[in-house]
């Protein structure tokens, strides 16, 4: 069990990541702790008859109410209860956890005006991996994202749902079982916690760690194709992305060169003059895609070492500023560009598989010594055909869509929300498509060697002859949906092992 003192300390996605897949206990740095109390006594000396947004007035559009000292704790309690009206789906339990972590992370930086107490019981949830649940479709990724924080804060003062031990069950329930009692949410404490970008930032942080894994992935499986298809090395060597200078480009190629390094295939002398852009281009596209998930990298490391409620306090210049830092328009621009280029990757993968099923090059048309009779991987293609095609779809920006809410207050909003539950079913569509293309890559490879006798680069050999043990060789036709789900396995446990040699 590793423990992590939560601080000032700037946090990175892997190891953001690294904190939910691994038995973490958190804890608060005594500087944490310090600025939060501080901050908590800071608001509590403001409070007045001066009306501060969100701590002694109404909100959006109820801005002017005015609510008295006596009611300012029903009122952050009201606000966690009206504001709970998630529909849809349910997060997944990894994205919750990460949710929980960095709305932990936001309040440590003693800008937002909560009880330690607060802050320690989502730090029990998180330590004691009980997991509010929390649904997917209402926020509008503006006022922060307002319905599914409300869902993740209800378990605090004992309503809502959540998982725990593998079972859904009332939080009431666990908390009675954890010996917490609910706690009495005080002055902003209710709008600290559902202002904030943290359902949007949690999907990025996972949809950028997995899109990086599948693009090295990608990268892989697709000089496997390279090797299968008997495509030329010429498109791969320096010499030619140095003169254009994209640094993706250039690292994929290279890359693409690591692996195929000592191929007899590759070196053998080619009867084609000139390869389809899905092989020659590999480098051009893959790396257009990796250099914006560098850049969308950058704006979600931002992002989850930032605050983002709204009222914002500073003891030390004696200032309370409303703002919004809950907008979140940065975050919903990036997963759309995200989407984008995690949907290029499957996209040129599929025409690789495509291309290999044809019956070009020697290789036997879909991929079968018994054409006809029978079909081979011919429906693996459409299935990766119809898999591109929904994220084509899913690509449709969410962030150039806006609809006035709170009867105009809130006029203009980023819809990051849906942008992050698309991203994450384009990122996962894209495993599929990958996995099929490996399915399809060593067929037709095994082919290839069948005819030339020639071997592939030492570690791709290694690559085939672990997935073999995983997924045989299609010598007739079978059940292909579990050697495409074999595939995926095969993707999320064994391959990226070597990718790491």
């Amino acid at each position: 069990m590793q423990k992590h003192f939560i601080s000032s300390k700037k946090l990175n996605i892997q190891k953001a990541i690294q904190l939910i897949q691994q038995p973490t206990q958190l804890d608060l740095s005594e500087a944490a702790q310090q600025k939060i109390t501080a901050c908590a006594l800071f608001l509590a000396q403001k409070i007045g008859n001066e009306p501060i947004y969100g701590i002694n007035t109404g909100f959006g559009h109820l801005c002017n109410v005015a609510i008295s000292n006596e009611e300012i704790n029903e009122l952050q309690r009201n606000l966690l209860i009206s504001h709970a009206c998630g529909m849809g789906e349910e997060v997944p339990a990894e994205i919750v956890k990460l949710m929980l972590f960095l709305k932990i992370q936001s309040l440590s930086y003693g800008h937002s005006g909560v009880q330690l107490t607060t802050v320690q019981r989502l730090m029990n949830f998180f330590n004691e991996n009980v997991l509010p649940v929390v649904y997917q479709q209402g926020s509008l990724g503006a006022s922060g994202d307002l319905v599914p924080l409300s869902h993740l804060a209800l378990p605090l003062i004992g309503l809502g749902e959540v998982f725990y031990k593998n079972k859904k069950q009332s939080a009431k329930k666990v908390n009675k079982k954890r010996s917490w009692k609910p706690l009495n949410l005080q002055f902003k404490e209710g709008l600290a916690l559902i202002n904030g970008t943290q359902f949007m930032s949690a999907y990025g942080v996972f949809c950028v760690h997995k899109a990086v894994q599948l693009a090295k992935m990608a990268d892989l499986i697709a000089a496997i194709s390279i090797d299968a298809f008997d495509a030329r090395p010429e498109p791969f060597e320096d010499l030619t992305h140095r003169i254009r200078g994209q640094k993706g480009q250039r690292k994929c190629a290279k890359r693409i060169r690591k692996f195929l390094k000592g191929s007899e295939i590759l070196t053998q002398a080619k009867t084609v003059v000139q390869d389809p852009y899905s092989f020659r281009c590999i480098p051009q596209v893959h790396g257009a895609s990796w250099d914006v998930m560098a850049h969308v990298k950058d704006i979600f490391e931002r992002e989850i070492n930032a605050v983002t409620d709204n009222p914002n306090i500073f003891p030390e210049e004696d200032r309370i500023l409303s703002g919004g830092n809950f907008h979140g328009q940065p975050l919903a621009l990036a997963l759309d560009y995200l989407a984008m280029a995690v949907a290029e990757l499957g996209n040129i993968a599929e025409r690789r598989i495509y291309k290999l099923v044809g019956g070009e090059r020697d290789l036997p048309t879909v991929l079968s010594e018994g054409a006809g009779l029978h079909s081979g991987l011919l429906i693996p293609q459409y299935v990766a055909a119809s898999i591109v095609s929904q994220n084509k779809q899913l690509c449709t920006p969410a962030s150039v869509d806006s609809i006035t809410s709170s009867k105009g207050q809130e006029d203009h909003v980023s819809m990051g929300a849906n942008a992050a539950t698309k991203c994450y079913q384009v990122v996962n569509n894209l495993e599929k498509i990958l996995a099929i293309e490996l399915l399809t890559a060593t067929q037709a490879l095994h082919f290839r060697q069948q005819k030339t006798t020639l071997k592939s680069s030492p570690l791709i050999e290694k690559v085939i002859k672990a997935y073999r043990k995983t997924v045989p060789f299609l010598d007739k036709d079978r059940f292909l949906h579990v050697d495409m789900q074999r595939s995926v396995v095969f993707l999320q446990k064994e391959l990226l092992v070597f990718l790491k040699k």
